[in-house]
């Protein structure tokens, strides 16, 4: 009985061996290569920017105390005012495959001065001033990966002092103050260095057009409050600064 026992046993463990030896290997599969994480430029950003501007001015007499209404326009002279800015940003960008759309609100401080003399008030300096300027602007950019590169156009609002100078002891003996809105271009290139950080350098022209300023006596000279003459004054900006920018959001994901 063992010998028929033992015989069934050998018979058993010789056909198992046999089934196990016939079966395929299993086939190795790879796992699917990872690509590189995308930089994502979608998110709320808030920064700060700084740099150089150059304001050109432009006066012309349309109307003076001593006789009235000058015509044709009584040409003073051009000069640029020019002198550093600093302020800050705040927007919002979506990307669509390697396009970037966004909008962005920009205020600065800035200290845009500068002056000629004029070609028709004798023995006088006329000075303008870019105190502040805001940009409201819609951006369209192309990104590689995490570099952008963007265009953007909107409005521009510039705050600027005038001012009527006598060189030989630096009094004002006019002035005026105006706010005035105009249109604006640029162009900028920007690098993401972290995941939320980003740098970039931007370029902006403004387009302030005309206005017709009235300048008033300060009372040194001549009395204070009178109307000495009205210049038109043209305006045009050109402003180069360098940004940081925080982008509000998580990191790139990779994808495989």
């Amino acid at each position: 009985m063992k010998k028929v026992l033992l015989g069934a046993a050998s018979l058993i463990v010789m056909a198992t061996s046999a089934s196990a030896a016939d079966m395929a290997a299993r086939p190795y599969t790879k796992a699917p290569p990872m690509v590189a994480a995308m930089y994502d430029w979608s998110g709320f950003y808030i920064g700060a920017n700084g740099g150089w501007g150059s304001s050109r001015n432009c006066w012309d007499i349309t109307n003076f105390v001593l006789v009235g209404p000058v015509v044709p326009n009584l040409p003073e002279g051009c000069h640029d005012a020019s002198g550093g800015t600093v302020g800050g940003q705040i927007g919002y960008r979506w990307q669509a495959s390697q396009w970037v759309f966004g909008l962005e609100a920009q205020g600065n401080w800035a200290d845009f001065t500068g002056s000629n003399v004029s070609a028709q008030l004798l023995a006088t300096r006329n000075e303008s001033k870019v105190d502040a300027f805001g940009l409201f602007t819609g951006q369209i950019g192309y990104a590689w990966n995490n570099a952008l590169l963007y265009v953007k156009g909107g409005a521009a609002v510039t705050s600027n002092e005038y001012a009527g100078i006598i060189p030989a002891t630096g009094v004002a003996f006019d002035s005026a103050s105006d706010t005035r809105w105009g249109a604006t271009v640029g162009v900028g290139l920007e690098y993401g260095f972290t995941p939320n950080w980003s740098f970039g350098v931007e370029y902006n022209h403004l387009f302030m057009g005309d206005r017709d300023i009235v300048m008033i006596g300060t009372g040194n000279v001549v009395p204070a409050g009178a109307t000495i003459r009205t210049d038109r004054i043209s305006q045009d900006v050109d402003i180069v600064t360098a940004r940081i920018n925080y982008k509000f959001g998580g990191p790139a994901v990779a994808r495989y």
